[in-house]
């Protein structure tokens, strides 16, 4: 045992512990954002090059988006999804809302050189201006400077069609430090347009600045954002709770106990929506059905948002997923709650109810499933208290 010397001061350690759990803390939050900025500037860099190319290219119709499609196809190849011709749309999008003059303007503004805007002969174009960033920015680092908050909060920006309503937005995010889930909750709730038809617009300012509790995220969460893992090329794994977690992996390894007929094709399989991200817990196909089955589980009870959830899981599955011959794929949600475990097959928009009730026939009863997580999960309760 260690000597009563050895041992810190009762009056130490709790303010030594303390500080170097908000050193901690703080390196993740910087290593988070400095992520973050690098991305974001790369992304800013490939719309400029795609939006050059396509001015520099064809002028026929179309010829934009063929060139995006063939180029998400060949960098998604090399770099994974994260460069689909989906996101490349969105990058292009995103030069084009923060243009290379808007982007000079804060160079020359932040730069102590301050030669920059010197360089710009009087009635420049576009060009010029596209010309002298590139000259003028040639590492990353320092584009990065330029966008200080998350790629996350750009995507979130650009659905923002009014671009003064959007620069209100970003200016706000900058000026109170909002989270990314505080700039979804102002947009969403018009905070813009009730500011301006306030008559005491200071206040609502003011009250901007405080956010709501679900607002904060921990570095683990920033580092764990769907745009991060891609564009680290990180393995596709989120952070559950133990409990939810081992149900998933129980419930995984369960189905693949019934039969051969269950082909596991992953867990926790993201899927993207507009400017969105969703989990689809788990994947499997179906050898006998030639059909997708996707389960998901909810630590918790059945609602109805549950199902129009999955009726879009499998909207989504069924344009993006299925491949040629499958039958259309089918859903399945379990809650585990106890007292009120019950599963929920969704089986709307399926050809026909002959197929309906094959489905019903061969893949497991519900009622067993929910029976076998509840058992899982009173195994694990007594795991955790013991």
């Amino acid at each position: 045992m260690m000597s009563d010397e050895m041992q810190p001061a009762a009056d130490v350690y709790p303010g030594l512990h303390d500080n170097i759990v908000a050193l901690l803390e703080s390196a993740r939050s910087a290593a988070a954002r400095s992520v973050n900025a690098l991305m974001t500037a790369t992304y800013w860099e490939v719309g400029r090059r795609i939006v050059e190319c396509e001015q520099d290219g064809e002028k026929r119709a179309g010829y934009g988006d063929e060139l995006i499609r063939r180029l998400g196809k060949d960098l998604s190849r090399q770099f994974g999804r994260g460069f689909g011709w989906r996101n490349l749309t969105q990058m292009r999008a995103f030069y084009h809302a923060w243009p290379a003059s808007r982007i000079l303007q804060t160079l020359s503004a932040k730069s102590a050189d301050a030669g920059l805007s010197q360089t710009l002969p009087g009635g420049s174009d576009e060009a010029d201006i596209v010309q002298t960033v590139s000259a003028h920015v040639p590492d990353l680092r320092v584009l990065a400077a330029m966008f200080p908050l998350p790629w996350s909060a750009y995507v979130r920006l650009l659905s923002v069609k009014n671009p003064l309503a959007r620069s209100f937005y970003e200016t706000e995010a900058l000026r109170c430090g909002w989270s990314v889930r505080q700039l979804d909750r102002q947009i969403s709730s018009q905070f813009y347009e009730r500011t301006a038809l306030s008559r005491d617009k200071a206040a609502m300012l003011h009250g901007a600045q405080t956010p709501a509790p679900e607002d904060n995220i921990t570095p683990e969460q920033a580092i764990r954002d769907p745009f991060v893992l891609e564009f680290l090329d990180l393995k596709d794994q989120y952070s559950e709770s133990d409990l939810e977690d081992a149900l998933i992996q129980h419930l995984a390894d369960f189905l693949l106990e019934l039969g051969d007929d269950f082909a596991f094709l992953g867990r926790q399989r993201r899927l993207r929506i507009d400017d969105s991200w969703f989990r689809v817990d788990l994947l499997f196909f179906h050898r006998s059905l030639k059909c997708l089955l996707i389960i998901d589980l909810k630590v918790g009870r059945f609602g109805h948002a549950d199902a129009g959830q999955m009726h879009m899981y499998l909207n989504y599955a069924r344009e993006h997923w299925m491949k040629n011959g499958e039958n259309p794929p089918v859903g399945l949600i379990l809650c585990s709650e106890k007292g009120s475990a019950e599963a929920h097959y969704a089986l709307t928009g399926l050809p026909n109810t002959v197929l309906a009730a094959q489905y019903q026939m061969i893949l497991p009863d519900e009622k067993m499933l929910a029976a076998e997580l509840e058992k899982t999960r009173h195994a694990l309760d007594g795991r955790q208290k013991s």
